[in-house]
């Protein structure tokens, strides 16, 4: 039995420290952070100089306000210096800050606590850029979405197991010293496991660092700005936690008000989603095929937006009558809110994962960090902007819990289309992704033949109108097609075309022809990697025809790798020509098994549309 990515990763010694430190440093926040609260709440009359009320949100702005006023700077420090120095450094400061806690909980000194956790704040808010930004450091491209796969389903398991142990901690007769003791503990072993990170070499050592909190956040903020799709990437990621801060906050008033549940029944409830998001987390490396997929974002955020919304529709009209945890956990009324939310959380790792793992990978190497500082500011505004708007809607408005939730979920239905629209690269990825994992079994051979970096022409057999979909699926890296112009302006198609940057042609137009064959030599100049069907229609019989002149025509004016592709297995399906025309005959098979096999590149100089045809022949093999 093959052993899968995620568990290959973690016998790394260049993945593990490394997941073991920012683990526990998430889990050490939360407990730390959740006695606080639990203590501050309980406090006996007194003992604190102001309502307890008051302290608890105090509490919650003084940890999040750091990433606001460092991250910028944090941005910067990680690009200038090996960020593993920097996450052992941070790991050492959490170590005396807990030292400090450590005091604080046994003298029972709230506002020294309170202090603290705004230094917690700050230790997090200078991890974060040197802890995302490692991760395309130390793994490679293909392993990117797994690293970030493992490193959410970490960070959300350890955020639901340190607010379990809070729990359990505050409920104990000696709570300040276990508390003292725990963070201190949890401190230490996430210092231990930084000390084995591998070095991770500054990829930016020239950059200067400036002490200028407003202004370096305004030229970080710039940065996430400049590329579209890193900053959509940017928005999507800080979106995903405005929605989980949403629900996370009404957890508790929500199990208690509509479900008839106490206070196991909400840590259920968070066990249950952060489950859910690691669930969904693990899925995307198996959903993109061990790479990195934006086709799947939508996936994800249907799921938000359908689960989301059915929290309401499947919360009981008339509270369920539970005396104990195990009747609540097993009333039949109260199951479809649990599988929905399970749901929920699934649908939301697979909508995060991706969009890190683009947003890393996407990112000059040099401004990587900072990018991730960007991210962090993004974030905390979404989520100060989360906490006013359920003011706004339970408050304000007298909105129920569980119509807040139905909100949330059409909400998001509009802000992700946004994002779409302003980058269709989600949308388009994700309708190749639907038909590659849904109305076919797509294998494929040998794809590393095609370069990836740089320009390279494929010559392909055409034996379906899903040919170009099967291929844009197939390979992680953009491909431009040409397509028959009668075809590219049919309505629907053409927007989506556009957003595709297919390269329209008409075979009886001299000009036309002209126009894009230098369309097809400048995306080549660029880089880029240009798909050409060069029989110049679909096959009438299954059989491959001749290849047109044209392609010598392309391959003269570039001096790119030629790389044939053959197609086999896709005569007789739905969108072929076999039996009939295309599209216009039932459909006799579904999920029936492709391949897309590439053969080895031929240099400019030695390719002809003779020599290719053979090629594409012979990868073919008796297979149409």
């Amino acid at each position: 039995m093959s052993v899968k990515p995620q568990s290959r990763l973690l016998t790394k010694q260049r993945f593990l420290p490394y997941f073991l430190t920012q683990a526990f440093g998430a889990f050490n926040d939360n407990v730390y952070k959740n006695v606080l609260l639990i203590l501050i709440a309980f406090a006996a009359p007194g003992t604190l100089p102001i309502d307890s009320d008051l302290v608890i949100n105090l509490a919650a702005g003084l940890f999040i306000l750091p990433f606001f006023l460092f991250s910028a700077s944090a941005g910067v420090l990680a690009d200038k210096y090996d960020k593993a120095l920097i996450m052992r450094v941070v790991k050492m400061a959490e170590i005396v800050i807990m030292s400090l806690a450590a005091i604080a909980f046994v003298t029972e000194s709230y506002m020294a606590l309170l202090v603290l956790l705004f230094l917690m704040g700050t230790q997090s808010a200078f991890f974060g850029p040197a802890k995302y930004a490692l991760l395309p450091q130390h793994l490679k491209k293909e392993e990117l979405v797994s690293g970030n796969a493992l490193v959410e389903t970490g960070t959300f398991l350890a955020i639901l197991l340190g607010t379990l142990l809070a729990g359990v901690i505050a409920n104990q007769s000696h709570a300040p010293a276990i508390a003292a003791t725990s963070v201190i503990c949890f401190a230490v072993i996430g210092y231990l496991s930084s000390r084995w990170i591998p070095e991770a070499k500054p990829s930016n050592p020239n950059i200067q660092f400036q002490w200028r909190p407003v202004r370096q956040t305004r030229h970080t903020l710039a940065i996430a700005r400049k590329d579209k799709t890193i900053f959509q990437c940017v928005l999507g990621i800080s979106w995903f936690w405005f929605l989980g801060a949403c629900y996370l906050t009404q957890f508790p008033n929500f199990a208690k008000l509509h479900l008839g549940g106490d206070a196991a029944a909400v840590s259920f409830l968070l066990t249950l989603f952060s489950i859910g998001i690691a669930i969904g987390s693990l899925l995307c490396d198996r959903l993109s095929g061990h790479r990195i997929e934006p086709g799947i974002v939508p996936l994800g955020s249907l799921g938000i937006t359908l689960f989301g919304a059915d929290l309401m529709f499947a919360t009981p009209e008339v509270i369920p009558a539970t005396q104990t945890f195990l009747e609540f956990m097993t009333h039949p009324e109260l199951f479809r809110v649990f599988v929905s939310l399970t749901m929920l959380g699934v649908s939301g790792g697979i909508f995060i994962v991706p969009l890190y793992a683009m947003m890393q990978s996407r990112a000059k190497e040099e401004e990587r960090a900072q990018i991730i500082a960007a991210n962090n500011i993004w974030n905390a505004i979404f989520m100060v902007a989360s906490a006013i708007t359920a003011i706004v809607f339970l408050s304000v408005m007298g909105l129920s819990i569980p119509q807040f939730f139905l909100f949330l979920s059409l909400v998001n239905f509009v802000v992700v289309l946004y994002i779409y629209i302003q980058t269709p690269d989600f949308f388009w990825r994700f309708v190749v992704w639907l038909v590659s994992h849904t109305m076919y079994r797509v294998r494929h051979k040998d794809l590393s033949n095609i370069p990836a970096n740089g320009g390279a022409l494929i010559v392909c057999n055409h034996v379906s109108y899903v040919d170009a979909l099967l291929l844009a699926g197939a390979y992680p890296r953009p491909i431009r097609f040409l397509m028959d112009r009668d075809i590219y302006n049919l309505p629907f198609i053409k927007a989506f075309c556009r957003a595709c940057k297919v390269i329209p042609i008409d075979s009886t137009d001299r000009r036309s022809i002209l126009k894009a064959f230098v369309k097809v030599n400048g995306y080549l100049e660029q880089g880029d990697i240009v798909c050409v069907f060069p029989e110049g229609e679909l096959t009438h019989d299954g059989e491959i025809g001749p290849f047109m002149r044209g392609i010598d025509l392309i391959i003269k004016r570039s001096n790119v790798p030629v790389i044939p592709v053959a197609l086999q297995g896709l005569w007789g399906s739905y969108f072929s020509r076999e039996g009939g025309r295309a599209l216009l005959k039932l459909p006799k098979r579904f999920w029936s098994k492709v391949c897309i096999v590439a053969g080895s590149p031929i240099h400019a100089e030695q390719a002809s549309s003779t020599i290719l045809r053979e090629q594409v022949l012979a990868l073919r093999g008796d297979n149409r």
